[in-house]
């Protein structure tokens, strides 16, 4: 008998899908005729986001990029959740060492005793950030990892954390790109055109996105988002609507 291969499983298969997606036409086949990608971030005003806690001068459009000032540490989520979906942004920051993030599949609150939210974060740090907190090298842009007590499996493991295994971002004042892929639990990050980092098995696989301010200016563009049929997510596993 001639050795078979086992199928792909399903968090595998959608992750290739995703990635036809970033190379090629949505297919026509039946229940994907309507999949394409769609501003995130209108680049003329905040509208489809939702300030929580941060404050009017916190974030600031002009000429189709969204400044974030950093302050007050907060975060601005997105009007509505987001279960399966490619997550496109670019950003770049203004400072040395400026820190700030994206939280997916969120909460979309506030802690009690913590300005951010129970989440998935997708880290965004500046080249200099290690330096100045006298940190680890291996705390760089990129990280992945669960906040506030949510749960989730690095691939590469720094404690709870998945770092990035290949540096590839640029310093301050200088755009990049991440490319942020969430299927079923499962989350990968590409960094300026190549994936480095990755987490399965999130504790939540559906919630809202979160933009982060984090006490440093940063920028950001291009945002837009295709989203990917459901799967089986649980009550358990969806973030508590925020009204």
């Amino acid at each position: 008998m001639k050795n078979i291969r086992p199928l792909p499983s399903l968090p595998a298969l959608l992750m290739l899908l995703a990635l036809f997606f970033l190379n090629g036409p949505a297919p026509r086949a039946q229940g994907f005729e309507m999949l394409s990608f769609k501003p995130l971030f209108n680049g003329k005003n905040l509208d489809g986001w939702v300030d929580v806690n941060t404050s009017k001068e916190t974030w600031k459009v002009k000429n189709g990029t969204l400044i974030c000032s950093g302050k007050p540490i907060g975060v601005m989520r997105s009007d509505r959740q987001y279960e399966n979906f490619i997550l496109e942004v670019e950003w770049k920051h203004m400072e040395a060492g400026g820190n700030s993030g994206i939280f997916v599949w969120s909460e979309g609150t506030p802690q009690e005793h913590d300005p951010l939210t129970k989440a998935i974060e997708v880290q965004m740090l500046e080249l200099d950030y290690a330096r100045q907190h006298n940190a680890t090298d291996d705390y760089v842009h990129g990280e992945l990892f669960p906040t506030m007590g949510m749960t989730a499996v690095p691939d590469n493991p720094r404690g709870i954390r998945s770092k990035s295994i290949e540096k590839r971002c640029k310093g301050k004042g200088e755009w990049n790109k991440y490319v942020v892929v969430c299927v079923d639990g499962t989350v990968k990050l590409s960094v300026n055109g190549k994936f480095v980092n990755g987490l399965r098995g999130s504790e939540r696989k559906k919630g809202y996105i979160c933009l982060e301010a984090e006490g440093a200016e940063i920028h950001f563009r291009n945002m837009r988002i295709l989203e990917l049929p459901s799967g089986v997510t649980s009550a358990e596993q969806t973030a508590p609507l925020v009204n």
